[in-house]
């Protein structure tokens, strides 16, 4: 950092000497003192100790540079509110950092801290703290005196346990402490009564804890643990909870106490091992999306559960459905809801402005009414339903949906193409369109960069669509029902967030062994396809079997 930068409140700028005329009101070095430093993405090796010069500092980010420590001056700057050192190679924090009394925001994440200083606790007024991406293996119990802290980020360290104390935090409203090594959490925690986001994804949870003060919580990411159990204790007291996030865990079923989740709207259980769910599931008003895939449920229909679909209402009458609980009696009136269509107009206005869905399924036909997109007018659609009809193409004017719509389904139809204005949806994550006459995907679908989840079943795919693995945050690739004679494993490898592939049904006349590589494979569907290896009692052991298999297969 240039020596002036230092200065800059001591000495008289450059240009005051070649201009005498400068005013009393125009001499602006005598009227304030430095109070934001930015000196972020450089090559900054060091900061000098004459930072003290600028005790006026309210703000300094020097995050991306290359420190590999920081001068114990910085324990001067009395005023400082905000102090960035992200991304950078500090191995410790001076002590002397612990005196900056009017902190609110402390930024260290992406750096090579092992340890914190104990007197952590002496940063009273921090609102936010970000520890994320370090070498962590501890937390100072002087935590629990950070009672303004709001956001707490302790995500992708080393932790093996959280100390109780962290309940004494009384402000904090999120808390991440995603991919530790965290096998429990302090029952304590359930005392946290301002929390409202807690993410506890990739760890080794074996069970939840009760949440009897979190009467707040509107999000718990809990995935990739080893949850067996989920019991009444555990979701009782949520009743303000939007967001379960459970996938990829071991959970066997699910409590018929979910119907009290009220206001949940997003429920993810994919990948776990449920065989069966509770009919009270169909009694969740505000649910808008449910994913169920790879878990070997039995009552419910295949074709719902094959895509974890925003338009969870129609699982949700499935499963109300079968619930006897929930018949009116003979003199009632059928109860209208969000899905009826009333019997004098074919548009539901109600579901596109309430619930931001646009619908024309089962009418068998061959093109969408322009009044159905006419209706959309200026409000953002999310799901487009335009399944079961007889559609030969891709309906021109979805492009207008563009800026919102992240689910559409067209399945059961007779397209035999995909159009350049499916292309454009930029914010698709669900794409279903199975049962259709489609042979192959346009390269331009590469452009679905956030495309999650894509249900091709039952069409005349030959191969395996190329543009699949340049997709990057696919998740779920349903192919079954077609004609695939071949995979490329060293792509699918590439594919790193894909979980759920269904092969079921094609012409694979061999399964690479390499394919045993692709370990984010949850769920792998081969059945149905006439390669000899690997055998059906294989297959019948499951994906983890199936993978192992494989890798073993794989010539050294």
């Amino acid at each position: 950092v240039p020596q002036h930068v230092w200065r800059i409140n001591l000495d008289t700028p450059e240009e005051a000497h070649q201009n005498l005329s400068f005013g009393a009101a125009d001499r602006w070095w005598e009227q304030t003192d430095l109070t934001k430093l930015l000196l972020a993405s450089n090559k900054l090796q060091c900061l000098s100790e004459d930072v003290r010069l600028l005790p006026a500092l309210t703000v300094l980010d020097v995050h991306d540079n290359q420190l590999t420590s920081l001068p114990s001056a910085l324990g001067e700057l009395e005023n400082l509110q905000k102090l960035d050192v992200s991304h950078n190679k500090l191995k410790s924090i001076p002590e002397e950092l612990m005196q900056l009394s009017h902190l609110k925001s402390l930024l260290l994440h992406h750096n090579e801290l092992s340890h914190l200083p104990d007197g952590f606790g002496q940063l009273v007024n921090l609102e936010e703290l970000d520890l994320s991406n370090n070498h962590l293996t501890d937390i100072p119990t002087s935590f629990a005196l950070l009672i303004n802290l709001v956001r707490l980020n302790l995500a992708c360290n080393q932790l093996k346990n959280l100390p109780a104390d962290i309940s004494a935090m009384k402000s904090l409203r999120q808390l991440d402490c995603t991919k530790n090594y965290l096998e429990t959490v302090p029952s304590k925690l359930a005392t946290m009564a301002s929390l409202e986001q807690l993410y506890l994804r990739k760890n080794k949870l074996r069970s939840l804890p009760e949440f009897p003060s979190c009467k707040l919580l509107k999000e718990l990411h809990a995935g990739e643990n080893q949850i067996e159990i989920l019991n009444a204790e555990n979701l009782k007291h949520l009743n303000s909870l939007s967001v379960l996030e459970l996938r990829d865990n071991k959970i066997k079923s699910v409590p018929d106490e979910i119907t009290l989740l009220q206001k949940l709207e997003r429920l993810d259980l994919a990948n776990n091992d449920i065989s069966r769910l509770p009919y009270t599931l169909g009694n969740l008003p505000q649910l808008k999306f449910l994913a169920l895939e790879g878990n070997p449920l039995r009552t419910i229909r295949r074709d719902l559960l094959q895509v974890s679909t925003t338009a969870a209402c129609s699982l949700c009458d499935y499963i109300r459905l079968l619930s006897l609980d929930d018949v009116s009696s003979p003199n009632e009136e059928p109860p209208v809801t969000a899905m009826t269509l009333p019997s004098e107009s074919r548009i539901n206005m109600h579901a596109i402005t309430s619930l931001k869905l646009l619908e024309y399924s089962e009418k068998q036909a061959a093109v969408i009414p322009d009044e159905m997109f006419d209706a959309v007018r200026s409000n953002p659609v999310a799901t487009v339903n335009f399944s079961k009809n007889q559609l030969n193409g891709v309906p021109p004017r979805i492009v207008e949906l563009k800026d919102s719509v992240c689910d559409v389904n067209l399945g059961f139809n007779k397209i035999s193409s995909i159009s350049l204005e499916l292309c454009m949806l930029h914010k698709l994550t669900h794409l279903d369109i199975r049962n259709n006459f489609l042979t192959s995907l346009p390269e331009e679908m590469e452009a679905l960069t956030r495309l999650q989840v894509i249900n091709l079943s039952f069409n005349r795919f030959k191969v395996f669509p190329s543009v699949l693995y340049r997709i990057l945050a696919l998740e779920t690739v349903l192919l079954s029902n077609n004609q695939v004679g071949s995979i490329d494993p060293l792509q699918l490898k590439k594919m790193d967030k894909l979980g759920t592939l269904d092969l079921q049904n094609n012409d694979l006349l061999q399964v690479p062994p390499e394919l045993g590589n692709c370990e984010t494979l949850r769920t792998l569907l081969l059945e149905g396809n006439p390669f000899r290896t690997p055998r059906a009692a294989v297959l019948a052991k499951g994906t983890a079997a199936v993978l192992e298999y494989l890798r073993s297969r794989i010539p050294t």
